[in-house]
């Protein structure tokens, strides 16, 4: 009897096709000159870039059953989506949307996950988990937010992303002897009870905002007995697990486009890349970026074999903890020789560059820091845990 076919890294056919479609899209309407115009006028997310993603090529419903209207792929398809928008510091909710709320209504399961799955599969609505992008996957914040005996939810969560362009919020509450998810929506409407407040962020692509709400009327997704959301902890795992691949994205247009401009930059009456300095500083992020693309692809590869909505196996969270462990750093390592080896212009407003260090950073220390990622890694690799 034979077994099932090895697990390979290598990109399919499909996750190709579907590479070349997304990237095509933001070549026409996610230039390094329309974001930075769009990162000065303040309003950062686009959403008709936004739209074409979601509906045009489908990338809103990617992880959603197709029994619900989506396009039921893996985890694969979404990294190679979360790759070409790292490429681009694409300021779209794709992440917020299409990963992390998703992750979340599937683990949740029921009738109203299904209902929100279905609009969001349909590009009629954009989602947002109420959760603060900084939090670890391997201790998830408890729920701050109280659900009311009249039905609405009152509190307030600080670093969310996507909030700002999202129609529903997803918000993990408190309730009596367990916790729960209610959905809450963010019409105009609702103004006054949902209030979305953006704070200083250091990556301009992707805002972060406190949310407050304030007897917003809800409804309940989901209910667990216990202190701990289960929900919570799927999509934080492997919203990280994908995020790697966001990073490895940001780490390739870096060293794409440094080792591009040392070819033509002229110093000493020859190119600057001739310089063995600068050679070997490229080599050397050259073989980090390649250790991240095994990285990113590796933890993508075991989250789509894992099945969803359902607990990850050792397997699945390992190759996360490695992938975050390696490829925050590599992308930040490669946004800075990007900054420094364009020279005078990497330094300048003008030049994207600096969009995407702050990017490599954000991400760097967003659902869980390197460290965090490491010492996840000392039970499983049976190695004492970082003092």
């Amino acid at each position: 009897m034979e077994g099932p076919p090895p697990m390979t890294l290598l990109y399919t056919e499909v996750e190709e096709e579907l590479r070349a479609a997304v990237r095509d899209l933001l070549t026409d309407m996610c230039s390094p000159s329309a974001v930075l115009d769009r990162v000065e006028s303040g309003t950062p997310y686009d959403t008709e870039l936004w739209k074409a993603l979601a509906r045009d090529i489908g990338v809103a419903g990617l992880l959603i059953p197709e029994d619900l209207g989506g396009a039921g792929a893996s985890a694969r398809e979404a990294a190679v989506v979360l790759e070409e928008l790292g490429r681009a510091v694409a300021p779209a909710p794709f992440l917020a949307s299409a990963v992390l709320a998703t992750q979340a209504l599937l683990a949740a399961g029921g009738e109203g996950a299904g209902e929100l799955l279905g609009r969001l599969a349909a590009g009629e609505a954009t989602a947002a988990l109420a959760v603060s992008f900084a939090a670890s996957p391997y201790a998830p914040p408890a729920p701050v937010a109280t659900l009311g005996e009249d039905g609405t939810v009152s509190g307030s969560i600080t670093a969310v992303i996507g909030a700002e362009a999202a129609d529903v919020l997803l918000v993990p509450v408190r309730l009596a002897g367990g916790v729960g998810l209610c959905a809450v929506e963010a019409s105009p409407a609702a103004e006054e009870a949902v209030r979305v407040t953006p704070v200083t962020s250091l990556d301009l692509t992707r805002p972060i905002a406190t949310v407050s709400f304030d007897s917003a009327p809800a409804r309940i997704v989901a209910r667990a007995d216990g202190p701990e959301a289960p929900w919570a902890r799927e999509a934080l795992v492997r919203g990280a697990g994908l995020l790697a691949s966001e990073q490895l994205g940001v780490a390739e247009w870096c060293l794409t486009t440094t080792v591009a401009y040392v070819k033509e930059r002229r110093q000493f009456a020859r190119p600057v890349g001739s310089f063995q300095a600068v050679k070997h500083r490229l080599a050397d992020l050259w073989l980090e970026v390649v250790g991240a693309r095994a990285a990113a692809r590796n933890a993508a590869a075991r989250l789509a074999e894992a099945p969803a909505p359902g607990p990850l196996g050792d397997d699945a969270v390992v190759a996360v903890a490695v992938a975050q462990a390696h490829c925050g750093a590599v992308a930040v390592h490669a946004a800075e020789e990007c900054v420094q080896l364009h020279g005078g212009i990497g330094m300048t407003w003008e030049h994207p560059a600096h969009l995407y260090l702050k990017r490599a950073k954000a991400d760097q220390i967003a659902l869980g820091t390197p460290g965090d990622h490491r010492e996840a890694l000392a039970g499983p690799a049976d190695l004492p845990a970082p003092a």
